[in-house]
């Protein structure tokens, strides 16, 4: 996803982890957001965390160490809120140096800030580096990542003397997916949530799987036209190319280290380009981020301008791809199955140990069976129903898929009974039209935010921020210092 959400599929060029571990032991600054004034200095803890919450004879009743990321710079001791980030499928490092909106709004309403990070995930791997290995593999679920939101809230708030302070949960895009089911699972604990860029709809089987890819499509094409036709053609003479198994071609005109030599080879390949789009239209933010990626400023409309600066459309092609998979560049050839891993998320699982956990993810609970069809979108068709879903999550993990699970466990659409969520999302973002764009109730609430790719609101404040994100942000302040008031009036009631 996202990553995912979260999520997503990261490439070689990723700043976020391997870049990020040279900082001082225990402390990590914030990201530096041009117009923001708070910078932060978090400090990592590990929070001793039971291995499974729901069986009492498993795994030797084991616990593990669980990454946290706290700062108490802004916090009314005692007393302030607790602004709780529901870590998704990646480093929680890379997130909290991305989701400066959550510390801007600490220093409003001296609030407590904590980033959790999901079990598997980053340096939270219950059993190392047998982690990924079966049975113990698992132990990864929605369900028990929640219940260790919920145990590390209600602990840390005992520690910290903060058993009054409201607690607000905040994530995106797969984290947003679980702060709204934190906000349905234990309201008792999260007096509200904000839900950014959350496919909390699309993600539980409900929807049509030509949406994602259309999406993608269609930022290019609000772009130009021109655009969207010139990358169908790319591909179009690709096949050509794969039909006549002109492999030799193909690797001089796509820089490739070796040429390819199946049609499994240029499966691969479409992938591997697919994502490329992909990744670009989800960040598609209006400045430069290193976020899952090094991305210039308004990468849609610069692979525009690449794909439409000649005639030889499989040169502009790789060029666009390059934006993603070579921003230093400094690769001199692209390695068709160490930047790209195809797994159970057609929209990219990322690389390395996350990317295992990732995939697990998409076999179980996290349905993801979108596809692209050269017909509603400018990509190879490349189907993936849930019978191919079935094959390759049987082979690779020994699990059969629940397809109607998360719609049963969380609800689905059948939401007007729940409260104190904010579902927001933005128009560029191809997640969006996965998740709640309608406000449900007057708790429920549907903030849409033109010009905003994924998750934009939880970025930092910027100078090129669109006035449809300072306004956003603006309402979502205000609701969630109105929960805080309510729940404190609440637990005055109570006690």
């Amino acid at each position: 996803m996202r990553k995912i959400l979260a999520v997503l599929a990261v490439t070689v060029t990723v700043f976020s982890v391997e870049g990020l571990r040279g900082l001082p032991s225990g402390y990590c600054e914030s990201g530096k957001h041009h117009g923001s004034k708070t910078e932060p200095q978090f400090k990592e803890k590990y929070f001793t965390q039971t291995m499974d919450h729901f069986n009492f004879n498993s795994m030797g009743n084991g616990t593990f160490s669980q990454r946290y990321l706290i700062t108490d710079e802004y916090w009314k001791k005692g007393y302030g809120p607790i602004f709780f980030y529901t870590g998704n499928e990646g480093n929680i490092l890379e997130f909290a140096l991305n989701s400066g909106f959550i510390t801007e709004l600490a220093a409003q309403q001296r609030a407590l800030v904590i980033f959790a990070e999901h079990r598997y995930y980053g340096k939270s791997l219950p059993f190392g580096k047998d982690s990924f290995n079966i049975p113990q593999i698992g132990l990864l679920t929605v369900e028990q990542a929640l219940a260790d939101y919920a145990v590390m809230i209600t602990e840390l708030k005992q520690q910290l003397a903060a058993t009054d302070c409201p607690v607000i949960v905040f994530g995106g895009s797969y984290g947003g997916m679980l702060s709204v089911y934190m906000r349905l699972k234990y309201p008792n604990i999260v007096a509200g949530a904000l839900a950014a860029s959350a496919p909390i709809l699309s993600t539980a089987g409900l929807g049509d799987s030509r949406q994602f890819f259309r999406d993608v499509t269609a930022d290019f094409e609000n772009v130009a036209p021109e655009c969207r036709d010139a990358v169908r053609g790319a591909f179009h003479q690709l096949k050509e190319l794969a039909e006549r198994e002109d492999y030799s071609c193909i690797q001089s005109e796509f820089s490739l280290c070796k040429p390819p030599s199946s049609a499994q080879d240029i499966h691969q390949l479409n992938g591997l380009l697919r994502n490329a789009f992909t990744l670009m239209a989800m960040l598609d933010y209006p400045y430069s981020t290193h976020f899952m990626g090094n991305m210039p400023a308004n990468p849609v409309k610069v692979a525009c301008e690449t794909m439409l600066s000649g005639s030889d459309l499989l040169t502009n092609l790789r060029n666009t791809a390059g934006i993603v998979y070579n921003s230093t560049g400094l690769l001199t050839c692209f390695d068709l199955y160490n930047l790209y891993l195809e797994c159970a998320d057609p929209t990219g699982c990322g690389l390395g140990f996350d990317s295992l956990a990732w995939d697990y993810q998409a076999c179980t609970e996290i349905d993801l069976c979108y596809e692209s069809n050269n017909v509603t979108d400018m990509f190879p068709p490349m189907p993936f129903t849930e019978k191919d879903r079935e094959l390759y999550c049987s082979k690779r993990w020994a699990v059969v898929p629940r397809p109607d699970w998360l719609k049963i466990q969380f609800w689905g659409d059948a939401l007007s009974t729940a409260s104190n969520i904010i579902f927001s999302n933005g128009d560029l973002d191809p997640w969006a039209n996965g998740g709640v764009r309608k406000s449900l109730s007057s708790s429920l609430i549907a903030i849409n935010i033109s010009g905003g790719a994924h998750h934009l609101d939880l970025r930092g404040s910027n100078d090129a921020d669109p006035v449809s994100v300072v306004r956003a942000r603006k309402t979502e302040a205000d609701l969630i210092a109105q929960w805080v008031k309510m729940e404190r009036t609440r637990l005055r009631q109570s006690s």
